[in-house]
């Protein structure tokens, strides 16, 4: 059984998606949880290519910052934390299709997988339509976080390198220290250090999302 629930293709069509190939889109919303022999993760491979590529241009075209700063917004545009808040916003998390103990975990929150559910849907809409229609289908979901702060600001991590170096210290170090939870909705915890400076921590999602609060936590007790 690969056809949409009627409330996906209503919410579906809310967003201007008509699906032509449903068992596509079936397996664009389908978590591994379910045991079923196809879920979303290879349509999240495509998607990521496009929503990155999509983004890129969309910089390129209204920017005239240096290479630098269009790679600082299109890390934090594209970054798992950005699709989810996307994901939140139209509803996705409704529509997942999760195995039972996933579902009891709570994963139709998780930010790893809200975000990589995006992904996949913006690829099963890049093979069904082609890249334009799908490129002004990321402009409209993207533009409230295209035109906010995602990224404007420079990245923790980098100006805890930048603060380190310009104090003669070490480079920070960063380790995880403790993993807890089910693969679909673990969490990190990672200590960054510099020695002879301090050290902080800090419990996110994912490792990046970590490290950049444990950044984040050193600047503000330390530098």
């Amino acid at each position: 059984m690969t056809d949409l629930a009627p409330e996906t293709r209503e919410w579906l069509a809310s967003l201007g998606i008509e699906p032509a190939d449903e068992p596509r889109w079936f397996e664009a919303i389908t978590h591994g949880s379910t045991g079923e022999s196809s879920d979303y993760e290879r349509l999240e491979f495509l998607g990521d290519r496009v929503l990155g590529l999509t983004i890129a241009e969309w910089l390129f075209e209204s920017s005239a910052s240096a290479e630098g700063r269009l790679s600082q917004r299109l890390n934090a545009l594209v970054s798992r934390q950005t699709c989810a808040r996307v994901a939140k916003q139209i509803g996705l998390g409704d529509h997942i299709r999760l195995g039972k103990q996933a579902r009891d975990d709570g994963a139709r929150e998780s930010i790893n997988i809200l975000g990589d559910v995006m992904e996949s849907l913006i690829g099963a809409h890049f093979v069904e339509n082609g890249f334009a229609p799908t490129r002004d289908l990321i402009r409209r979901l993207w533009q409230a976080e295209f035109e906010g702060s995602a990224g404007k600001s420079k990245h923790p991590k980098s100006a805890l390198q930048e603060w380190a170096a310009g104090n003669q210290r070490r480079p920070p170090q960063y380790e995880i220290v403790n993993r807890e939870g089910p693969d679909h909705a673990a969490r990190f915890t990672v200590r960054v250090s510099v020695k002879n400076v301090g050290e902080a921590e800090a419990t996110a999602s994912n490792k990046q999302e970590a490290e950049r609060l444990a950044a984040a936590a050193f600047m503000e007790q330390f530098a």
